[in-house]
């Protein structure tokens, strides 16, 4: 299962939540992140979000996302599905279309190729998207100072714009798959109505050795 959404929907929050409910239930949950997770992909990730890497073209930064993707889901991912466990993605491969497809704009067709290629065609069973005015999530992102911002989160406001877009989109393409949800509700009411969610699509999960 994978989380998706702009930036400061709670993703992060909700993701805790549900790995704890699930251990308590008895299940074998694995967390990641995206970047990161191995320590080859945490290296990527600090190129990648490093805000002094202004120069970075979009062709690097799919590039280099998707060699963190591959690596976590060798390294780190299907082992534990093999052994029947659970896994919960903060961020996954719809992030590499909403974020470098629809918000730098590159073709959909060649993100999907490479996406694929990366992957080995692994496809989450559930895909949730927490979902808010881009304006509200950068404002909660300003707990922080805009020096602590990564390089990501400093893109301007159109641009996080055409991300939700993007993210809106493909969940309208593919409605069995997601689970877009009002961001701006209160956290337990929000993780109450993934709960009653995940409770559905769980054994599919399992049976289909998926993420």
């Amino acid at each position: 299962m994978t989380f998706e959404g702009p930036e400061g929907s709670g993703k992060t929050t909700q993701v805790q939540k549900l790995a704890a409910w699930l251990e308590e239930m008895g299940y074998e949950v694995l967390t990641t992140r995206e970047p990161g997770g191995t320590p080859i992909g945490d290296a990527i990730r600090a190129l990648l979000l490093e805000p002094s890497h202004t120069e970075m073209l979009p062709e690097t930064e799919i590039l280099l996302f998707s060699a963190a993707r591959a690596q976590i889901v060798g390294q780190v991912i299907r082992p534990h599905l093999a052994k029947g466990g659970v896994v919960l993605c903060d961020r996954f491969a719809d992030s590499t279309l909403a974020y470098q497809g629809y918000g730098r704009q590159l073709d959909l067709d060649t993100l999907r190729m490479i996406t694929a290629f990366a992957t080995g065609n692994l496809k989450p069973a559930l895909t949730i998207c927490l979902d808010l005015p881009v304006e509200e999530g950068l404002r909660r992102k300003q707990r922080l100072s805009r020096e602590e911002w990564n390089r990501m989160e400093r893109e301007d406001l159109a641009f996080h714009q055409r991300v939700r877009k993007g993210f809106l989109a493909l969940a309208a393409a593919e409605p069995a798959r997601w689970l877009v949800l009002d961001a701006l509700r209160p956290i337990d009411e929000i993780q109450a109505e993934i709960r009653r969610q995940v409770s559905a699509y769980l054994p599919l999960a399992q049976r289909r050795s998926t993420a």
